[in-house]
């Protein structure tokens, strides 16, 4: 991303900045960087870190497919595949017409892209344990499992976690928790649609996060594109 950065230049607006992983280390580097995010609780989170490493973010708590602020900005990006939580393309298409609305001539719009599922694989995982620690004020266990299920024909996928507490390794509390639909995926050429749609040029895709080309059958890649 630094590089990214480095050629089409600053200010930089993180979209979805949650608690500022990424923003905070751009500040601490003295890059020109505003975050938004629809959690005002991430948002606390980040100010919070901010506060403690003597920094002093522009953060806004809005939504993408609403995003309206002050300023224009070079660089763009949405990390995580954040964007992929807008689960209707109208949204998607409303969100991503907003990042080019916000970029100066010039700028570009990075974002991820990512899926898991692909055809012949089962459309359900199984539970897997990805999360365990010990809770160092009470020494409570505590366990996350997750799932995730698919649907190929709308590309849709949906989550599914399980929160456990163990006491002596005895449960004592259980809590399951539902995203449906959790996300929308995009094949690379329907990424590089939406972008050509919303008026973008020089459209490039990449694989993973390298500024090498996709190959076909990558399901991590990044797209990147330049408001004329």
């Amino acid at each position: 991303m630094l590089e990214t950065i480095r050629q089409f230049g600053e200010p930089v607006l993180d979209v979805g900045c949650g608690t500022g992983r990424i923003l905070l280390d751009f500040l601490a580097q003295g890059i020109d960087a505003d975050g938004v995010d629809n959690s005002p609780e991430m948002l606390t989170l980040c100010r919070n870190k901010a506060d403690k490493l003597g920094l002093h973010p522009q953060l806004s708590e809005q939504h993408m497919e609403t995003l309206s602020l002050p300023r224009l900005y070079r660089t763009i990006f949405v990390p995580s595949s954040s964007f992929q939580l807008l689960t209707k393309k109208t949204e998607a298409e409303i969100a991503i017409r907003t990042f080019y609305a916000h970029l100066l001539p010039g700028g570009v719009l990075v974002m991820p892209f990512s899926f898991e599922w692909k055809p012949g694989t089962p459309l359900q995982t199984e539970w897997e344990k990805v999360f365990e620690k010990v809770r160092p004020e009470d020494g409570l266990t505590i366990r996350r499992w997750a799932k995730e299920s698919f649907s190929p024909e709308k590309q849709l996928w949906h989550t599914e976690d399980r929160y456990e507490v163990l006491q002596n390794d005895e449960i004592i509390l259980t809590e399951h928790h539902r995203r449906s639909p959790a996300g929308l995926w995009y094949t690379q050429a329907q990424a590089v649609a939406l972008y050509e749609k919303a008026g973008f040029t020089d459209i490039r895709v990449l694989g993973g996060f390298t500024l090498h080309p996709a190959l076909p059958e990558e399901t991590l890649f990044c797209v990147q594109g330049t408001k004329p």
